[in-house]
């Protein structure tokens, strides 16, 4: 049996992209239930300029716990879904035949 390597390969990375979406989801709503006490903090550290600092902080003690666990959640569930690509899925796909196949299968 002859193998031919093509040069027109690329990585389709289709659940990394799932997981990277789906993680980046759910940790901004983690992130967004987490935002209280990050409001309270932020709340607490504006007390000091007074009533609008603490109004302030409390607003960037809230998007910053949003930002920060969407990206958490974005990193992890990409990371997850690299490992399904590489473990599971046929990641891989030739533009000049359409195969698709696993680095397992070569």
């Amino acid at each position: 049996m002859s193998i031919n390597y093509s040069e027109r390969v690329r990585a389709r990375n289709h659940a990394r992209k799932v997981g990277g979406a789906a993680g980046a989801v759910g940790g901004a709503a983690t992130g967004a239930v987490s935002a209280a006490a990050g409001a309270q903090s932020g709340a607490a550290l504006g007390a000091v300029a007074g009533p609008i600092g603490a109004a302030l902080g409390s607003l960037a003690g809230a998007i910053l716990g949003g930002l920060a666990g969407g990206a958490v959640g974005s990193l992890a569930g990409a990371r997850m879904g690299e490992e399904i690509d590489a473990r599971v899925l046929d990641n891989f796909e030739c533009h000049a035949c359409g195969h698709v196949f696993s680095i397992s299968d070569q």
